[in-house]
């Protein structure tokens, strides 16, 4: 009885366990902590370039197996059916005569065995190289995908931080406000402070929902980076602490451009530009095969008597092409490949020029990054040291309100370039490590 219930009621049960199903696949490709580290995790997975890059490899281990399989027996069957409406006529001693019947049919067995081919040779010769260079390219797509997507998500803490920075702002100028009022109220002082302070809050208030409508679009930059479901939610989390012990660099090593992926590529691709010109200097070579076919033949008048008696013959044979003249190309051919592989030596050259290039460059911007970074560290530790006094003056009447002001706007300043300076440090970093080949996947 429960069996037969389960059976009735199977589409019942679909309907119910289908959404929990799917509710479970979505929640597993979602993050409930996007961390830096967990956000290029995930765009390394996600990301629909990286995953073209693997079908890539897959596509790329198929074409080679197919191209191996030519180095197999290749068994081939043909099957003819043929009804000769009228027989051929020929003359022999001076008499018509009728050769062949009016039904005839035919079926062969064949195999080919490849001994020499120089497509085969270069497919077995080079497999290894062409696997390499499809997850080389794999590689060079990952790296390229977690320095933009930490670049982008450094980009959105920047962002986030200003917005802290004006929540921060916003609770100091009401309070600032409130004071002014009071102050207004009591005839101290007279209305431009509190209105002073009205304006200072509303443009303070419009910068933050400007920030906040720029942070809506960098997070959708950055989840379109991973990959990640445009309709979720990506709760960013970090540590400003952590960062700042993470800026540290080491400033004294030197560039190997054979660290890089590009240089890893340009290296494949030259071993299969060199495996290309040995395979037109084979032109000159024959071509070998070994050849075998068993043929049944059947024949008759007699359409239902067609396959009562078999006619059958059978061979085994040895050809050998060999190419005699072919109006030059084989020549063109191996001159074109050998400066194909003198423009990859070029290729190398260049890279190294351009890699001790990017190097310096990213160096330099990370140093004086750094340098700013300092600066400005020590500056929100003054601002907020004037700020407090010139503050604690305006109360006791010491201090007008405008210079009140002029050290809210100092410290906000402060603020947020020295977050922008912590980030902008953390992002040199990344195209330092880059341009040292440290970055790997």
């Amino acid at each position: 009885m429960q069996q037969l219930f389960i059976k009735k009621n199977i589409p019942f049960l679909a309907v119910l366990i289908f959404p929990f199903t799917i509710h479970a696949q979505t929640k597993d490709s979602l993050l409930t902590e996007a961390s830096l580290t967990n956000v290029v995790a995930y765009a390394i997975k996600h990301q629909p370039l990286i995953e073209q890059a693997l079908i890539d490899e897959r596509i790329t281990d198929n074409t080679i197996k197919t191209k191996l399989a030519d180095w197999y027996p290749q068994v081939n069957f043909n099957y003819n059916l043929q009804h000769n409406f009228q027989v051929q006529t020929s003359i022999i001693g001076g008499n018509p005569i009728k050769l062949g019947t009016d039904n005839t049919s035919a079926a062969q067995f064949t195999a080919t065995q490849n001994i020499f081919n120089r497509d085969v040779l270069l497919a077995l010769r080079s497999k290894d190289d062409v696997r390499l260079q499809s997850r080389q390219n794999t590689s060079s797509n990952k790296i390229a995908v977690a320095v933009n997507v930490s670049k982008a998500f450094y980009d959105v803490i920047a962002t986030m931080q200003q917005i802290k920075v004006a929540d921060e702002n916003i609770r100091r100028i009401e309070t600032n406000l409130k004071n002014a009022l009071n102050q207004y109220k009591a005839g101290l002082v007279d209305k431009t402070d509190y209105k002073r302070a009205t304006i200072t809050l509303n443009n303070t208030k419009a910068q933050k929902q400007s920030n906040e409508v720029l942070l809506k679009a960098k997070l959708e930059y950055l989840k379109n980076l991973m990959g990640y479901p445009e309709k979720n939610d990506l709760n960013i989390v970090y540590d400003s602490l952590q960062m700042e012990k993470e800026m540290a660099l080491d400033t004294s090593k030197t560039v190997n451009y054979q660290n890089r992926i590009e240089y890893s590529l340009l290296s494949t691709q030259k071993k299969l530009q060199e495996a290309n010109v040995k395979y037109y200097k084979w032109a000159y070579l024959p071509t070998v095969s070994a050849n075998a076919a068993y043929n049944m033949n059947f024949t008759n008048d007699n359409f239902g008597k067609l396959y009562n008696t078999n006619y059958p013959n059978s061979y085994a044979g040895l050809t050998v092409g060999f190419p005699i003249f072919q109006g030059g190309k084989r020549k063109y051919n191996i001159s074109t490949a050998e400066w194909q592989l003198k423009r990859t030596d070029f290729d190398i050259a260049r890279l190294k020029n351009s890699v001790n290039a990017e190097y310096a460059a990213a160096l330099a911007s990370y140093r004086s990054s750094l340098a700013n970074y300092t600066a400005l560290k020590d500056n929100v530790d003054l601002a907020k040291e004037v700020y407090d006094v010139i503050q604690l003056q305006y109360k006791n009447g010491v201090k007008t309100y405008l210079e009140v002001i002029t050290a809210e706007a100092d410290l906000r300043t402060s603020q947020i370039n020295y977050y922008n300076a912590l980030y902008q440090v953390l992002a040199s970093k990344i195209d330092v490590q880059k341009a040292l080949g440290e970055i790997v996947y």
